[in-house]
Protein backbone atom coordinates (compact mmCIF):
# COMPACT_ATOMS: atom_id res chain seq x y z
CA UNK A 1 0.00 0.00 0.00
CA UNK A 2 0.94 3.40 -0.41
CA UNK A 3 0.76 4.24 3.47
CA UNK A 4 3.03 1.22 3.77
CA UNK A 5 5.45 1.99 0.82
CA UNK A 6 6.35 5.52 2.32
CA UNK A 7 6.58 4.65 6.01
CA UNK A 8 9.23 2.11 4.60
CA UNK A 9 10.85 4.95 2.49
CA UNK A 10 10.89 7.99 4.99
CA UNK A 11 13.66 6.15 6.83
CA UNK A 12 15.84 8.00 3.63
CA UNK A 13 14.08 11.30 3.59
CA UNK A 14 14.17 14.13 5.80
CA UNK A 15 11.29 13.59 9.02
CA UNK A 16 9.75 16.59 7.82
CA UNK A 17 9.29 15.52 4.30
CA UNK A 18 8.09 11.99 5.00
CA UNK A 19 5.47 13.39 7.49
CA UNK A 20 4.09 15.83 4.91
CA UNK A 21 3.99 12.50 2.34
CA UNK A 22 1.88 11.19 4.76
CA UNK A 23 -0.56 14.04 5.52
CA UNK A 24 -1.24 13.88 1.88
CA UNK A 25 -1.76 10.73 1.35
CA UNK A 26 -5.33 11.01 0.83
CA UNK A 27 -4.25 12.45 -2.14
CA UNK A 28 -3.85 9.87 -3.86
CA UNK A 29 -6.85 7.67 -2.49
CA UNK A 30 -9.30 10.58 -4.45
CA UNK A 31 -7.24 10.11 -7.51
CA UNK A 32 -7.47 6.56 -7.44
CA UNK A 33 -11.39 7.28 -6.95
CA UNK A 34 -11.66 9.74 -9.51
CA UNK A 35 -10.40 7.28 -11.99
CA UNK A 36 -12.57 4.68 -10.27
CA UNK A 37 -15.74 6.76 -10.91
CA UNK A 38 -14.92 7.91 -13.81
CA UNK A 39 -14.25 4.38 -15.61
CA UNK A 40 -11.09 5.18 -16.81
CA UNK A 41 -9.62 1.53 -16.42
CA UNK A 42 -12.54 -0.11 -18.84
CA UNK A 43 -11.70 2.73 -21.49
CA UNK A 44 -7.73 1.14 -21.43
CA UNK A 45 -9.09 -2.37 -21.59
CA UNK A 46 -7.94 -2.54 -25.13
CA UNK A 47 -4.90 -0.58 -25.59
CA UNK A 48 -3.63 3.24 -25.16
CA UNK A 49 -5.44 6.40 -25.62
CA UNK A 50 -4.75 10.23 -25.10
CA UNK A 51 -5.97 12.68 -22.77
CA UNK A 52 -8.40 13.58 -25.34
CA UNK A 53 -9.97 10.64 -26.27
CA UNK A 54 -10.54 9.86 -22.21
CA UNK A 55 -12.10 13.52 -21.56
CA UNK A 56 -14.05 13.16 -24.91
CA UNK A 57 -15.46 9.71 -23.35
CA UNK A 58 -15.92 10.96 -20.16
CA UNK A 59 -17.31 14.30 -20.46
CA UNK A 60 -14.26 15.67 -18.34
CA UNK A 61 -11.49 18.59 -19.23
CA UNK A 62 -8.72 16.88 -20.70
CA UNK A 63 -6.01 19.09 -19.25
CA UNK A 64 -7.50 18.34 -16.01
CA UNK A 65 -7.74 14.87 -16.60
CA UNK A 66 -4.27 14.62 -17.87
CA UNK A 67 -3.04 16.01 -14.73
CA UNK A 68 -4.40 13.58 -12.81
CA UNK A 69 -3.43 10.41 -14.65
CA UNK A 70 0.24 11.69 -15.13
CA UNK A 71 -0.27 12.27 -10.83
CA UNK A 72 -1.57 8.16 -10.79
CA UNK A 73 1.29 7.01 -13.51
CA UNK A 74 4.03 8.23 -10.95
CA UNK A 75 2.41 5.50 -8.44
CA UNK A 76 2.24 2.90 -10.50
CA UNK A 77 -1.40 3.31 -11.51
CA UNK A 78 -1.79 3.75 -15.67
CA UNK A 79 1.72 4.35 -17.37
CA UNK A 80 2.26 7.53 -19.90
CA UNK A 81 4.19 5.95 -23.34
CA UNK A 82 6.16 8.14 -25.48
CA UNK A 83 3.09 9.14 -27.32
CA UNK A 84 1.65 10.60 -24.31
CA UNK A 85 -1.02 7.74 -24.48
CA UNK A 86 -2.21 6.29 -20.92
CA UNK A 87 -1.81 2.17 -20.79
CA UNK A 88 -3.16 -0.11 -17.80
CA UNK A 89 0.24 -1.19 -15.34
CA UNK A 90 -0.63 -4.29 -13.08
CA UNK A 91 -2.32 -2.45 -10.57
CA UNK A 92 -4.73 -0.15 -12.76
CA UNK A 93 -6.14 -3.76 -13.89
CA UNK A 94 -7.98 -3.73 -10.72
CA UNK A 95 -10.07 -0.83 -11.48
CA UNK A 96 -11.72 -2.36 -14.12
CA UNK A 97 -15.52 -3.69 -13.67
CA UNK A 98 -15.33 -6.92 -15.23
CA UNK A 99 -12.22 -8.31 -14.27
CA UNK A 100 -11.46 -11.04 -11.04
CA UNK A 101 -11.03 -9.48 -7.71
CA UNK A 102 -11.80 -6.03 -9.09
CA UNK A 103 -11.60 -2.87 -6.51
CA UNK A 104 -13.48 -0.66 -9.08
CA UNK A 105 -16.63 -0.43 -6.72
CA UNK A 106 -14.85 -0.35 -3.60
CA UNK A 107 -12.80 2.53 -4.85
CA UNK A 108 -16.05 4.59 -5.62
CA UNK A 109 -17.56 3.24 -2.46
CA UNK A 110 -14.70 3.96 0.68
CA UNK A 111 -14.56 7.02 -2.03
CA UNK A 112 -18.05 8.72 -1.05
CA UNK A 113 -20.12 8.01 1.49
CA UNK A 114 -17.20 6.52 3.84
CA UNK A 115 -14.98 8.93 2.87
CA UNK A 116 -17.08 11.78 3.72
CA UNK A 117 -17.78 10.36 7.18
CA UNK A 118 -13.98 9.82 7.74
CA UNK A 119 -13.76 13.55 7.25
CA UNK A 120 -15.53 13.76 10.83
CA UNK A 121 -13.44 11.59 12.58
CA UNK A 122 -12.40 13.98 15.56
CA UNK A 123 -16.04 13.51 16.24
CA UNK A 124 -15.56 9.59 16.80
CA UNK A 125 -12.62 10.42 19.14
CA UNK A 126 -14.12 13.14 20.96
CA UNK A 127 -17.62 11.14 21.27
CA UNK A 128 -17.17 7.42 20.68
CA UNK A 129 -19.90 6.92 18.80
CA UNK A 130 -19.78 7.11 14.47
CA UNK A 131 -19.49 9.25 12.51
CA UNK A 132 -21.46 7.73 9.78
CA UNK A 133 -24.66 7.80 11.66
CA UNK A 134 -23.76 11.70 12.84
CA UNK A 135 -23.03 12.93 9.20
CA UNK A 136 -26.15 10.87 7.56
CA UNK A 137 -28.58 10.33 10.59
CA UNK A 138 -28.86 6.91 10.79
CA UNK A 139 -26.39 3.76 10.54
CA UNK A 140 -25.05 2.30 7.61
CA UNK A 141 -26.83 -0.45 6.79
CA UNK A 142 -29.92 1.40 7.30
CA UNK A 143 -28.40 4.22 4.85
CA UNK A 144 -27.38 1.33 2.32
CA UNK A 145 -31.40 0.42 2.40
CA UNK A 146 -32.78 3.87 2.00
CA UNK A 147 -30.23 4.50 -1.18
CA UNK A 148 -30.25 0.96 -3.34
CA UNK A 149 -28.02 2.61 -5.72
CA UNK A 150 -25.36 3.46 -3.16
CA UNK A 151 -26.22 0.00 -1.13
CA UNK A 152 -25.59 -1.75 -4.83
CA UNK A 153 -22.05 -0.63 -5.33
CA UNK A 154 -21.29 -1.67 -1.47
CA UNK A 155 -22.62 -4.87 -2.25
CA UNK A 156 -20.48 -5.23 -5.07
CA UNK A 157 -17.19 -3.98 -3.16
CA UNK A 158 -17.50 -6.57 -0.64
CA UNK A 159 -18.53 -9.45 -2.92
CA UNK A 160 -15.18 -8.56 -5.00
CA UNK A 161 -12.91 -8.09 -2.00
CA UNK A 162 -14.38 -11.35 -0.49
CA UNK A 163 -14.01 -13.32 -3.57
CA UNK A 164 -9.95 -13.67 -3.01
CA UNK A 165 -10.49 -14.04 0.69
CA UNK A 166 -12.80 -17.25 0.24
CA UNK A 167 -10.26 -18.36 -2.08
CA UNK A 168 -7.42 -18.15 0.05
CA UNK A 169 -9.50 -19.03 3.85
CA UNK A 170 -10.73 -22.68 2.03
CA UNK A 171 -7.26 -23.45 1.00
CA UNK A 172 -5.83 -22.61 4.24
CA UNK A 173 -8.60 -24.55 6.93
CA UNK A 174 -8.97 -28.03 6.66
CA UNK A 175 -12.96 -28.55 6.84
CA UNK A 176 -12.96 -32.32 5.88
CA UNK A 177 -13.91 -33.69 9.67
CA UNK A 178 -16.83 -31.75 9.63
CA UNK A 179 -20.55 -33.00 9.32
CA UNK A 180 -22.92 -29.70 9.51
CA UNK A 181 -21.31 -26.72 8.54
CA UNK A 182 -23.65 -23.82 9.86
CA UNK A 183 -22.83 -20.44 7.94
CA UNK A 184 -23.81 -17.70 10.60
CA UNK A 185 -24.86 -14.32 8.81
CA UNK A 186 -23.27 -15.71 5.64
CA UNK A 187 -25.33 -13.42 3.06
CA UNK A 188 -26.27 -14.94 0.26
CA UNK A 189 -24.33 -18.19 0.60
CA UNK A 190 -21.56 -17.66 -1.78
CA UNK A 191 -19.01 -18.16 1.11
CA UNK A 192 -20.79 -21.74 2.16
CA UNK A 193 -20.89 -22.64 -1.27
CA UNK A 194 -16.85 -22.47 -1.80
CA UNK A 195 -16.55 -24.59 1.29
CA UNK A 196 -19.42 -27.33 0.36
CA UNK A 197 -17.98 -27.66 -3.44
CA UNK A 198 -15.01 -28.52 -1.76
CA UNK A 199 -15.90 -30.56 0.77
CA UNK A 200 -18.95 -33.00 -1.04
CA UNK A 201 -19.75 -34.99 2.09
CA UNK A 202 -20.49 -31.69 4.15
CA UNK A 203 -24.25 -30.58 4.70
CA UNK A 204 -24.94 -26.93 5.17
CA UNK A 205 -27.00 -24.03 7.22
CA UNK A 206 -26.78 -20.68 5.71
CA UNK A 207 -28.77 -18.55 8.59
CA UNK A 208 -29.23 -14.91 7.68
CA UNK A 209 -31.89 -11.88 8.29
CA UNK A 210 -34.55 -12.40 5.83
CA UNK A 211 -34.81 -9.58 3.94
CA UNK A 212 -30.64 -10.63 3.24
CA UNK A 213 -31.29 -14.54 2.49
CA UNK A 214 -33.60 -14.07 -0.29
CA UNK A 215 -31.46 -13.74 -2.83
CA UNK A 216 -29.42 -17.11 -1.70
CA UNK A 217 -31.53 -19.89 -3.44
CA UNK A 218 -30.48 -18.54 -6.58
CA UNK A 219 -26.77 -18.47 -5.40
CA UNK A 220 -26.77 -22.04 -3.82
CA UNK A 221 -28.18 -23.59 -7.21
CA UNK A 222 -25.63 -21.93 -9.80
CA UNK A 223 -22.86 -23.02 -7.39
CA UNK A 224 -24.79 -26.55 -7.25
CA UNK A 225 -24.65 -27.15 -3.52
CA UNK A 226 -28.86 -26.06 -2.67
CA UNK A 227 -29.40 -29.87 -2.28
CA UNK A 228 -26.89 -29.90 0.82
CA UNK A 229 -27.33 -26.91 2.25
CA UNK A 230 -30.67 -25.36 3.84
CA UNK A 231 -31.32 -22.01 3.95
CA UNK A 232 -33.00 -20.89 7.16
CA UNK A 233 -34.07 -17.22 8.12
CA UNK A 234 -34.03 -15.44 11.41
CA UNK A 235 -32.33 -13.33 14.18
CA UNK A 236 -28.92 -14.36 15.24
CA UNK A 237 -29.30 -12.48 18.69
CA UNK A 238 -32.23 -14.06 19.25
CA UNK A 239 -30.90 -18.08 17.84
CA UNK A 240 -29.32 -19.78 15.70
CA UNK A 241 -30.18 -23.11 14.00
CA UNK A 242 -29.09 -26.24 15.98
CA UNK A 243 -27.18 -29.81 15.61
CA UNK A 244 -24.38 -28.13 13.74
CA UNK A 245 -20.83 -29.68 14.77
CA UNK A 246 -18.85 -26.41 13.45
CA UNK A 247 -20.49 -22.50 13.16
CA UNK A 248 -18.32 -20.46 11.07
CA UNK A 249 -19.09 -16.08 11.21
CA UNK A 250 -16.72 -14.43 8.20
CA UNK A 251 -16.51 -10.66 9.02
CA UNK A 252 -19.47 -10.66 11.61
CA UNK A 253 -18.10 -10.19 15.23
CA UNK A 254 -16.00 -6.99 13.98
CA UNK A 255 -18.94 -5.70 13.32
CA UNK A 256 -20.55 -5.81 17.18
CA UNK A 257 -18.90 -4.52 20.42
CA UNK A 258 -18.28 -7.42 23.53
CA UNK A 259 -21.66 -7.52 24.68
CA UNK A 260 -23.39 -8.44 21.55
CA UNK A 261 -20.71 -10.70 20.65
CA UNK A 262 -20.85 -12.71 23.45
CA UNK A 263 -24.27 -12.93 23.13
CA UNK A 264 -23.87 -14.03 19.25
CA UNK A 265 -21.40 -16.71 20.27
CA UNK A 266 -23.33 -18.16 23.73
CA UNK A 267 -26.14 -18.69 21.06
CA UNK A 268 -23.58 -20.82 19.12
CA UNK A 269 -22.22 -22.50 21.98
CA UNK A 270 -26.09 -23.30 23.27
CA UNK A 271 -26.79 -24.65 19.16
CA UNK A 272 -23.89 -26.95 18.56
CA UNK A 273 -23.34 -30.45 19.24
CA UNK A 274 -20.79 -31.29 22.48
CA UNK A 275 -17.36 -30.80 21.33
CA UNK A 276 -18.28 -29.06 18.60
CA UNK A 277 -16.10 -26.13 16.57
CA UNK A 278 -16.79 -22.03 16.28
CA UNK A 279 -14.59 -20.88 13.51
CA UNK A 280 -14.13 -16.67 13.14
CA UNK A 281 -12.53 -15.42 9.97
CA UNK A 282 -11.42 -12.13 10.96
CA UNK A 283 -8.26 -10.18 11.02
CA UNK A 284 -6.17 -10.22 14.49
CA UNK A 285 -4.30 -6.81 14.99
CA UNK A 286 -0.57 -7.49 15.90
CA UNK A 287 0.87 -6.07 19.01
CA UNK A 288 2.76 -2.93 19.46
CA UNK A 289 4.57 -0.78 16.70
CA UNK A 290 3.82 -3.75 14.46
CA UNK A 291 2.32 -2.23 11.21
CA UNK A 292 -0.99 -3.36 10.09
CA UNK A 293 -3.55 -2.57 8.11
CA UNK A 294 -5.98 -3.63 10.26
CA UNK A 295 -5.50 -1.48 12.69
CA UNK A 296 -6.58 1.36 10.46
CA UNK A 297 -9.47 -0.69 9.24
CA UNK A 298 -10.24 -0.67 13.05
CA UNK A 299 -10.23 3.18 13.29
CA UNK A 300 -12.64 2.68 10.45
CA UNK A 301 -14.88 0.57 12.22
CA UNK A 302 -14.79 3.46 15.09
CA UNK A 303 -15.93 5.63 12.48
CA UNK A 304 -18.58 3.77 10.89
CA UNK A 305 -20.29 1.02 12.88
CA UNK A 306 -21.43 1.62 16.24
CA UNK A 307 -19.56 -1.03 18.56
CA UNK A 308 -17.24 -2.27 15.71
CA UNK A 309 -13.64 -2.85 16.23
CA UNK A 310 -10.84 -4.91 15.03
CA UNK A 311 -9.47 -7.36 17.59
CA UNK A 312 -6.03 -8.83 19.41
CA UNK A 313 -5.59 -12.46 19.79
CA UNK A 314 -6.11 -11.55 23.18
CA UNK A 315 -9.71 -10.08 23.18
CA UNK A 316 -10.39 -12.89 20.76
CA UNK A 317 -9.63 -15.32 23.39
CA UNK A 318 -11.78 -13.18 26.63
CA UNK A 319 -14.27 -13.32 23.80
CA UNK A 320 -13.67 -16.85 23.91
CA UNK A 321 -14.01 -17.95 27.18
CA UNK A 322 -16.78 -15.73 28.33
CA UNK A 323 -19.31 -17.89 26.17
CA UNK A 324 -17.84 -20.72 26.56
CA UNK A 325 -14.85 -22.16 24.47
CA UNK A 326 -11.43 -22.57 24.44
CA UNK A 327 -9.55 -20.74 21.69
CA UNK A 328 -7.84 -23.18 20.23
CA UNK A 329 -5.61 -22.21 17.01
CA UNK A 330 -4.89 -19.64 14.56
CA UNK A 331 -4.80 -19.99 11.02
CA UNK A 332 -3.44 -17.47 8.91
CA UNK A 333 -4.02 -16.91 5.08
CA UNK A 334 -2.06 -15.36 2.32
CA UNK A 335 -3.95 -12.07 2.51
CA UNK A 336 -3.66 -12.09 6.27
CA UNK A 337 -7.29 -13.08 6.94
CA UNK A 338 -7.44 -15.33 10.32
CA UNK A 339 -9.37 -18.72 10.36
CA UNK A 340 -9.96 -18.41 14.47
CA UNK A 341 -10.55 -21.80 15.99
CA UNK A 342 -12.23 -21.96 19.35
CA UNK A 343 -13.34 -25.53 20.93
CA UNK A 344 -16.82 -25.60 22.78
CA UNK A 345 -15.94 -26.35 26.49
Amino acid sequence: MFLQENTQISQDMPSQTAMIQLATSYWVSRAIYAAAKLGIADMLKDGSHSCDELANWTGTNAQALYRVMRALASVGIFAENEQGCFTLTPLATYLQSDVPNSIRAFAISFGEEHYRAWGDIVYSIQTGDNAFQNLYGMPVFEYYAQNPQAGKTFDEAMTNVSATDKTEIVAAYDFSSIRKLVDVGGGHGSFIASILKVNPTMEGILFERPSVVEGAKSVLEAEGVLKRCQIIAGSFFESVPSDGDAYILKYVIHLLDDERAIALLRNCHSAMVENGKLLLVEQILPPGNEPSWGKFLDIHMLIAISGGRERTKMEFQTLFEASGFKLNKVITTESNTNVIEGIRV
